[in-house]
Parts: structure tokens; sequence; C-alpha cells
């Protein structure tokens, strides 16, 4: 049997969660506790209500998330609120949240693992935000090639808009939100971006400036991340994982 405290250390350690500056709210790390014994852990991409009830029926005791529960000014505990605080006392499940730390991390990051997945190999990170990069700077391809294997890996979800090069010598990756990326792509050198979700403005942007944008959807390609780190969890405290799919189509 695994501790609670061990796990939260590890994942602590693994994703440099000390000193890592994310967006105001976010509030990576343990955010719900439990009595303190992990038997069985899950990872998801939100800390959603649906999600809190299927890992109560599961018989979770630690979900690893990578959007968390806090954001905004504490609210009271009411209505919605309440209910998954009960949820998650009723059923002793805890949550432990990474979100900036696994975009922006080399190993079980959700652009590293997402280039791999590409079979591309990296060549600089760019888009600093508080002293860390983000955006994966890759290897080009054909860009035929790169759409039939994101269209494998995001079936549900792929979009193209395609206004640039045919054959782009570099690819940047950005799951999740792209919007920053896309008025930087020419300084990372790229007319072709992966990403998650884009703003209407965008084709209009794709058109003017000949890129070539490819949103997956942002809960698509954000289940990388927490899902390598959940299976290293729980290789490392011998413990079975799973992931809880909620079928987000954005």
């Amino acid at each position: 049997m695994a501790t609670l405290s061990d796990i939260v250390a590890y994942c602590d350690a693994r994703t440099r969660r000390i000193g890592f500056r994310d967006f105001p709210g976010a509030n990576n790390g343990l955010q719900f506790e439990n009595s303190g014994e992990v038997r069985k852990i899950a990872a998801a991409v939100d800390a959603s209500s649906l999600v809190f009830e299927e890992a109560a029926r599961r018989g979770i005791d630690l979900l690893l998330v990578h959007h968390g529960m806090f954001w905004h000014a504490q609210h009271p505990v009411t209505g919605s609120i309440y209910r998954k605080f009960k949820t998650l006392l009723d059923a002793d499940l805890a949550v432990y949240s990474s979100h900036l730390p696994l975009d922006a991390h080399r190993e079980i990051g959700n652009n590293a693992i997402l280039a791999r997945e590409l079979g591309v190999n990296i060549l600089d990170w760019g888009l600093e935000y508080e002293g860390n990069t983000f955006a994966a700077i890759c290897e080009g391809m054909p860009r035929e090639t790169l759409r039939a294997k994101l269209k494998a890996l995001f079936p549900k979800s792929f979009k193209a808009i395609e206004f640039g090069s045919e054959t782009p010598g570099k690819i940047a990756l950005l799951c999740g939100s792209g919007n920053t990326a896309v008025p930087a792509l020419n300084s990372l050198g790229c007319d072709t971006l992966v990403c998650g979700e884009l703003k209407q403005e965008y084709f209009t942007a794709a058109q003017e400036g000949g890129f070539n944008l490819y949103p997956c959807g942002h809960y698509a390609t954000e289940k990388f991340g927490v899902c390598a780190l959940a299976a290293e969890v729980a290789e490392k405290f011998s413990l079975p994982w799973e992931f809880i799919e909620t079928e987000c189509p954005l």
C-alpha cells in the first residue's frame, strides 16, 4: 500500500512543481487530500463532477488531473461545488493537479509525447511564459503525411486549415490552446502548427499569413501528460491505474 504523502512528493519532484510559475489560480499539486492511503489511481483531463463520480464508482483513491479544481476566487461551498466536495469526501478520494508543468515537461509533457507519437525530433522549444518554454519546434514532414498521422491520432477532433507549405521545414506543437502560438509562428520559424483549439479569427490569419493550422481538440491533445504521470506513479508504487474518459469533443 502506498501513502498519499509519498506519491505527492514524487509527483511534485517529477513535474518540478515547486517554483514553477503557472497561470493564477492553477494551484498545482495536491488539491484535495484523503485519509492518506492509496490503493488505486486514475488519470483524467478535467476535475469535473462527472469524473469525480466515475472515480468514486471505480474505487479510486487518488485522481491525477491536468485541469484542476480551482481557477477563480473562492466561492461559497454550495450547489455544484458542494456536491463535488461531498463526492470526494464520501469516496475518500484525493485529487492532484498538474497544469503547465505537464505541458512544458521534456519527457512526460503533452507536447513532448505528441512529438514522439508523430515520430518527429524536437529541434528547439519556444513560447516562453514565466521563464518556461512550451511549444515544441520539430522537424518537418510532408503536409499530407502530417495530416494522415493527426487523423489517426485524433479521429474525432482533428481539423485541417491548410494555407502554408506542402512540405513544411519545421512544425510547432502546442497542445491545448494554440491561440498564443499563431501570432508567433513567423518568429518561431514555422508556418505549421498542431494544437488543441483556436479562435475563429485564426482561419483568416492562416489565409493571410500562409499557415497550416491543425486544431485537434483541447481535451484530446491533453490526455498524454497526465496518463504518462499516472503510469509512472503506478509503476513506482506498484499500483493499478486507469484513465477516466469523458468523451469531451472540444
